[in-house]
């Protein structure tokens, strides 16, 4: 089904680009590219808002605990209830993706996100402040879904890869955002600073959620499956910028579709299985070897970028930083801001990077350079506190340094590749669902590591914490060089052979 929608896509495109003397050709792709660019954009602010969401705790902590009285232990639960929400929401989005659509699922997740970021904003205590977060993080769920979801099926093939890697650039500037927040209202009085650092959340998602019920349309391939053809068919047109190129491209779709219906009865002829049941039965309980190791790969992948400690560091900055020996609130909220600049500017670099340099090479770049930066900052760390004054100015610097290293080299490749590698290897069938399950696996790794942090510095010390994150990007480097083939330059037909183990790449040695 892949395979021959794949090919006949290439062929349309190599029949129906126009040549360089079409000028009406190319004006009409054009426009084309530039309403699938605004679409991606619209869709990319949902992870904008996640990215505030998930960092704006890192400033506010403090002021929450002065203000509420809450203990390190509670804090541990409550940042880590976002991820294990998030889990929910993960898990709920791919299901509603496939039947809600992917525009009504994304307007859901802004109202999700406006309660949360209100309920929390409010709070007059632990109880209210944890409901608040439950909220919000199962909102981060259903974000993290279905803007990927949204865009790879709303791109034009020419500028997938590109336009799949706005969300997670997207995601960086909201984590930026949420710190220079947390930097500016710091001095307000300790009652109001914090609730206004996060009820500043509550108001993007209102725009978001008009927008995308008012303008956004919905994807051509979920208006297929639920047999709206025409307003297909009108999505494509503008997307393509082609009337010819969108009839042919709606014809592969709904053949395609019916394959797939027909692919899903077979499955079960014996049971009413709904799609959804059999769309996690072809995944979990029956899945072909090829789609084994996609699962592999992306499980892996969601795996190690939680497992190397990077929510450590955008969630207890603050904390890391104080223990380097950056005492005062000016200077350490100064130092977050200085890391989520890293993370933000090196996010861009795969933007352009990955179609040319290939996903692999950003990917084991990405990891050595994040097991470095983490060793130099545990070294940092443990000298520090032993130091003499003007050694344990380095060694605080040299803290500094190091996380911004590992934000800039994490946002290389384990930050926005990852995302861009799943998308591409997920068959079209499995993708809403597929994502949402490695998603699920991000959002758990994620709530171990803020929901034990506190717990385990002061059981291994900081330094030790972070020796433990670098053991685990060293190991996903490992992994990625033992198990994840090249997909740079490869049709998903090739990809597919490509995970079946028929063609030759020696880097796959899942079997």
């Amino acid at each position: 089904m892949m395979k021959n929608e794949q090919r006949q896509e290439h062929e349309l495109e190599a029949q129906l680009l126009p040549g360089d003397g079409d000028a009406a050709g190319k004006t009409a792709a054009a426009a084309g590219s530039a309403y699938a660019l605004v679409c991606s954009l619209v869709a990319s602010a949902i992870s904008i808002i996640y990215g505030y969401n998930r960092g704006v705790m890192s400033g506010a902590q403090k002021f929450v605990q002065d203000d509420l009285g809450i203990s390190d232990a509670q804090l541990e639960v409550l940042i880590g209830a976002t991820s294990i929400y998030s889990l929910v929401g993960s898990l709920a989005a791919g299901w509603a993706c496939d039947r809600a659509g992917r525009r009504r699922t994304m307007a859901l997740s802004a109202a999700l996100f406006f309660a949360g970021s209100a309920i929390t904003s409010l709070a007059s205590g632990y109880a209210v402040l944890m409901a608040g977060q439950i909220v919000a993080g199962v909102a981060c769920g259903f974000g993290l879904v279905v803007a990927p979801v949204y865009i790879a099926e709303m791109a034009p093939a020419a500028s997938r890869g590109f336009l799949s890697s706005i969300p997670e650039i997207a995601g960086n500037s909201g984590i930026l955002l949420s710190y220079i927040a947390d930097f500016a209202l710091a001095d307000l009085p300790e009652s109001l600073n914090w609730r206004l650092m996060m009820g500043v959340g509550a108001v993007p998602p209102l725009f978001l959620a008009a927008a995308t019920l008012l303008a956004m349309p919905e994807t051509p391939r979920w208006l297929v499956l639920n047999g709206h053809h025409d307003e297909a068919r009108r999505v494509l047109t503008r997307t393509t910028g082609d009337a010819a190129l969108a009839d042919r491209r709606l014809r592969e779709i709904v053949s395609s579709a019916q394959e797939s219906s027909k692919q899903a009865v077979l499955g079960d002829a014996k049971k009413e299985t709904q799609p959804s049941t059999s769309v996690w039965r072809d995944m979990l309980v029956r899945p072909t070897p090829a789609v084994r190791r996609v699962l592999l790969a992306v499980l892996g992948l969601q795996f190690f970028q939680q497992a190397s400690g990077v929510a450590a560091l955008v969630l207890y900055a603050p904390r890391v930083f104080n223990r380097a020996g950056v005492t005062t609130q000016s200077a350490v909220l100064g130092a977050t801001i200085l890391i989520g600049v890293s993370k933000t500017v090196s996010i861009v670099i795969p933007l352009f990077l990955a179609d040319r340099l290939g996903r692999r090479p950003m990917l084991l770049t990405s990891a050595g350079g994040m097991a470095a930066s983490l060793l130099v900052l545990g070294f940092s760390l443990r000298v520090s506190p032993v130091a003499d004054a003007d050694a344990a100015w380095w060694a605080a610097a040299t803290s500094v340094a190091a996380a911004a290293a590992f934000m800039a080299t994490f946002s290389l490749g384990f930050g926005p590749v990852i995302w861009m590698y799943g998308s591409e290897i997920l068959p079209l069938r499995l993708r809403a669902q597929g994502t949402g399950i490695g998603t699920a696996v991000n959002r758990v790794m994620s709530a171990v590591v803020g929901m034990s942090f506190i717990s385990l510095y002061e059981a291994v010390g900081m330094a030790g914490s972070f020796y433990i994150f670098a053991g685990c990007a060293a190991a996903a480097w490992l992994f990625v060089y033992a198990c994840l083939p090249e997909t740079k330059g490869r049709t998903l037909e090739e990809m597919e052979a490509l995970f079946d183990g028929s063609a030759d790449s020696p880097s796959l040695t899942t079997h």
